[in-house]
Parts: C-alpha cells; structure tokens; sequence
C-alpha cells in the first residue's frame, strides 16, 4: 500500500507542514525561532502569515487571532546532538529558566517545546 511518503519510488506527492496559529504575532514568533536555529530562514511573509524554515521544515505561522491558544498536547521535538547545542537552543530560547528545567518547555508564543540531548528518550510531561 502506498504512503504519501512512496509512491512507485517516485518523490512523496503530499507534503505535512506545521501550521502555526498566532494572536498577531506571527511575523515576531517566526523571526524570533530562526534566531535561535543556524540553518533556518524566512521564506516569505506578510500581513497575515509568515512562511519559514528550520533545518529544511517549512513552517507557516499564521495571525488568526484569539480563538486558539496552543497547549501542551502538541510540541516542537528538538533532538540536540550536544549537550553545548542543547544549552545555546535553551539559552537563546528560554532565558532565565535553570538548566534542570530545560527539557519540556513553553516559549513566549506559548508554544511547547522539548529540547532533548542526543541519546534521551522523549518525556510526557513537562
């Protein structure tokens, strides 16, 4: 049975991009997630959404307004491949918060975040 990932051994046919939903700080939130990654940009933005990459993940963030808040049911899964990695991520992300903490994690968009060092499994709480 074919997936959207395999097709005949052709390129996949459906692409998943998260699809982030903002109270008017879209633009803000995207600029300020590629600050903290060396290999992410802005695709391309305006009024009402902002398109960017991580590491060659698209994402959209998108200004929908106050209905939707995020939650912790759904996160940004962060493997590090060092200890010094993993603490620049927290450290530009998550100022303030000691390093104990530094595993299950909200931003100032409300977004969670796990920021995992290379070899850790994934927790379900924060």
């Amino acid at each position: 049975m074919a997936t959207i990932w395999e097709q005949g051994g052709r390129k996949p046919y459906a692409k998943i991009t998260p699809f982030l939903w903002f109270d008017g700080k879209a633009e803000e939130a995207a600029n300020f997630y590629v600050s903290i990654f060396k290999n992410a940009r802005i695709v391309s933005g305006g009024t009402m959404s902002t398109t960017f990459e991580i590491d060659g993940r698209e994402f959209i963030a998108f200004n929908g307004g106050p209905m939707f808040k995020f939650t912790e049911a759904i996160s940004l899964f962060v493997r590090c491949d060092t200890q010094q990695r993993r603490s620049t991520i927290c450290g530009r992300s998550f100022r303030g918060r000691p390093e104990a903490e530094m595993r299950w994690l909200k931003d100032k968009y409300g977004v969670s975040w796990q920021i995992i060092p290379a070899g850790a499994r994934p927790t379900a709480a924060g």
